[in-house]
């Protein structure tokens, strides 16, 4: 095996394109997948364990967040273990392009723990609304409706962005790659999980983490009927 400085050269040039994803996952999340995915290298670890590995820091932080008194510190905490994970989620796949290409059980374990981890994340919120009312203002059964539609927003596009990368035709071999859109990629933060964890960190607010999360969730349902609509529209013509 390589040093980390050689695995670092080689991940530079097989980064996935950057169109279609926010400024977050660009500037931030890639880059520090990059490191972790040539460390990862270096230990002789395997894409899948990278994954797993994921799974952990990011479970920790919705254990936390379900289980936890709310405070600034326990928000500081489920921010981290989120932020970890998400780093670790991109270091999996960059890791699998270094050691010469993935595994179809490697991407199915992935999307799994992605899925897993989305629907549980915005459970949790539910839990710690119901569980700590007081806290967030949440005395209102009302309230508890907020995490579970965010939760449908979040999973219906995750599944559907799935679904449509597998049903669109691939590009033909040589065909060049649109330019990435800096004011795409600024409007995509809030619904990027890197951007949206850390309102996490507001977690010691109360009342203040239940509107910036409800604010959120009503982006993401914005979001989700832009592309159910951006998607079907791209699928419907690929066909003719």
């Amino acid at each position: 095996m390589g040093t980390i400085g050689t695995a670092l050269n080689e991940l530079r040039s097989a980064q996935k394109s950057a169109k279609g994803v926010s400024l977050y996952t660009r500037h931030v999340n890639r880059p520090v997948g990059r490191y972790l995915a040539a460390g990862s290298f270096t230990l002789h670890l395997t894409p899948n364990q990278v994954t797993l590995i994921s799974a952990v820091f990011s479970f920790a932080g919705v254990t936390a967040m379900a289980l936890g008194a709310p405070s600034w510190t326990l928000g500081l905490f489920v921010w981290l273990g989120l932020a970890v994970g998400y780093a670790f989620d991109s270091a999996d796949g960059q890791l699998a392009r270094l050691r010469g290409g993935g595994s179809p059980a490697g991407e199915w374990l992935d999307h799994v723990v992605d899925c897993a981890k989305i629907t549980a994340l915005h459970l949790a919120v539910l839990i710690a609304f119901y569980r700590h009312p007081e806290h967030f203002g949440t005395t209102t059964d009302t309230w508890l409706l907020v995490p579970l539609g965010f939760q449908l927003a979040a999973v219906v596009t995750f599944f559907g962005g799935l679904l449509t990368e597998k049903l669109k035709p691939r590009p033909a071999p040589g065909a060049p790659t649109p330019a990435p859109s800096t004011l795409r990629a600024v409007a995509l933060l809030p619904v990027d999980h890197g951007g949206f964890c850390l309102v996490f960190l507001l977690l010691g607010g109360g009342a203040v983490f239940r509107w910036a999360y409800t604010v959120l969730g009503a982006v993401a349902v914005v979001f989700l009927v832009a592309f159910l609509v951006k998607w079907f529209r791209e699928l419907k013509s690929a066909r003719r």
